[in-house]
């Protein structure tokens, strides 16, 4: 069969990938504004899944690096694993979304409330973080069909298809890893102790 011809099995894969393209987002979006008041209150999390963001930018930088080298069997182990880091950060980030009140970017006094006072006393670098958390969220949810879509062409072994979705879907994954990080390091400050 021709490596561009779709077969049965994978257009139920497509409607799969699709249908989780879609759901994912809406979950986390709908479970972000639920609060469980019996969890105990997760605000150790953040710079787990922040150091998670991270390990995961330096694993799909590796991957890149072995496939160059033709060795693609450490290729899709190193993906398989930043697959895995960030199905791990998404249950981590909406675990302490559910426990804990949002932390607010120039919140010095910790009461939930950002004051005139404080926008001006961070000044411009709110608009800055502001850019980079928009961009990450919204780059985070477009990530996942490419990502879905890139690995399941290298499983069924269309390989050509694979190495174009992974041109596209490797720098957005990458940024959003590694905004990822530099949203944490931005508002860390604003974490209560």
């Amino acid at each position: 069969m021709m490596e561009g011809s779709i077969t049965a099995k994978e257009k139920k894969e497509n409607k799969l990938i699709i249908a989780l393209s879609v759901i994912i987002p809406l979950a986390v979006a709908a479970l972000f504004g639920i609060r469980i008041e019996s969890l105990p209150r997760l605000g150790f999390l953040p710079p787990i899944y922040a150091t998670i963001n991270g390990l995961t930018a330096v694993l799909l930088v590796v991957a890149v690096v072995q496939i160059k080298k033709g060795n693609r069997e450490l290729h899709e182990k190193f993906i398989k694993v930043a697959m895995t880091f960030s199905v791990l950060f998404l249950l981590m980030y909406v675990a302490y979304h559910a426990s804990t009140d949002a932390v607010k970017f120039g919140d010095t006094d910790f009461d939930g409330i950002v004051s005139e006072a404080e926008k001006l006393a961070v000044g411009s670098s709110r608009y800055v973080y502001f850019f980079i958390l928009l961009t990450h969220i919204v780059l985070s949810i477009v990530v996942i069909p490419f990502v879905l879509f890139t690995y399941v062409r290298a499983a069924r072994g269309k390989f050509e298809l694979h190495k174009k979705l992974a041109k596209i879907t490797f720098p957005l994954w990458l940024y959003v890893a590694i905004t990822g990080v530099v949203v944490y390091l931005m508002i860390s400050p604003y974490y209560p102790n």
